[in-house]
């Protein structure tokens, strides 16, 4: 018989263990053995920069490129191991459980090269992991393919149109994204005729980066738990925008950003006003009545936050003309894709 003691003693152990994965950090683990970011002062030993005459914040994520002009959407992550033609060998991990949703073996047809992409679901939000420049794909790693955290997926590589990587910088470069429209290859089509689009819904300028290394950064031990929803929500607001559009992708698939308007709700909703971060994700949604909508224009832009504006130059959504401010022909674009 088990002493009253010795039960009391597993049940809290029992709730200990509970808590602790009740609590745990966040749902994203590193993408490869490199966990250098931890450490204070060791970045060159992270992020891979440019050049070596580069800091290494241009292997970090946002306006960190031609003196702040260039966007990175993601972390480039330096490389550990090498064989003795000094290529990469590191292996690539899945940094969450998920399914594989593109895999691309083609390296001549992108900028990332060889390239993944996984689909995760965090408090009910898809959110997408992208790993590029990759030697090659784990066996087995195809479309469909359910993966868990951790899981090997790939080999670290070099590969890229976009430019010659160097073995000294050889890195994954590594996102995490919302996606924006699962119609934009019809989108595409339409808007660019004549260019060619050779990944369909998973090119990259369907995917909005947010930074990594904030999320990664969670796993810290001590770190508070970690809210994919806060931390959406808690973007630093670029520009406000009313869209006179009832219905588009983006609303089902990340319901959890739109808030409740029980004024919309009960006289009919017409639109919505979106707030956008410089990198045009979409923080937070609201549903907007007829009384609401400030303008007759399919899409209006209500207000910019300047001070971000100042701070992010790279972002190419709005322009001051005359005093006035307006979205840019990029920023136009990136909106009638959200709404297509």
């Amino acid at each position: 018989m088990i002493s009253p003691t010795v039960r009391a003693a597993r049940l809290a152990a029992l709730i200990c263990l509970c808590a602790g994965k009740m609590f745990a950090q966040s749902p994203f683990q590193f993408p490869t053995a490199n966990h250098a970011l931890y450490q204070p002062g060791a970045e060159l030993k992270f992020f891979a920069p440019t050049a070596p005459d580069k800091p290494w914040t241009s292997g970090s994520f946002g306006c960190v490129r031609n003196s702040g002009s260039r966007f990175h959407e993601g972390l480039d992550i330096l490389h550990l191991h090498t064989d003795r033609r000094g290529e990469p060998t590191d292996p690539v991990l899945a940094t969450a459980e998920g399914t594989v949703a593109y895999a691309s073996d083609k390296p001549g047809l992108s900028n990332y090269g060889r390239y993944l992409v996984i689909q995760h679901v965090v408090e009910g939000i898809e959110i997408y992991s992208l790993y590029a420049h990759l030697s090659a794909l784990a066996p087995g790693i195809v479309a469909g393919k359910r993966v868990q955290a951790g899981e090997t997926i790939a080999t670290m590589g070099r590969t890229s149109t976009a430019e010659t990587i160097a073995k000294d910088r050889a890195h994954v470069h590594f996102e995490l994204n919302l996606l924006v429209n699962d119609r934009f290859a019809a989108w595409f089509r339409q808007n660019k005729p004549g260019e060619r689009n050779d990944h369909g819904n998973w090119n990259g300028h369907n995917l909005l980066g947010l930074d990594a290394s904030q999320i990664l950064m969670a796993e810290r031990p001590g770190e508070k738990k970690f809210s994919l929803l806060d931390f959406l929500r808690r973007q630093p607001e670029l520009c406000r925008v009313q869209v006179r559009v009832k219905n588009f992708p983006f609303l089902k698939r990340y319901a959890p950003l739109v808030q409740k308007n029980p004024a919309a709700e009960k006289s009919g909703i017409v639109g919505y006003e979106i707030v956008l971060n410089y990198n045009g994700v979409p923080c937070a949604v609201v549903p907007r009545a007829e009384s609401e909508m400030k303008s007759q224009s399919k899409i209006f832009l209500l207000s910019v936050n300047e001070a971000i504006q100042r701070a992010n130059p790279c972002g190419k959504l709005v322009v001051s003309r005359g005093g006035h401010w307006q979205f840019t022909e990029n920023g136009r674009l990136d909106l009638e894709l959200l709404v297509y």
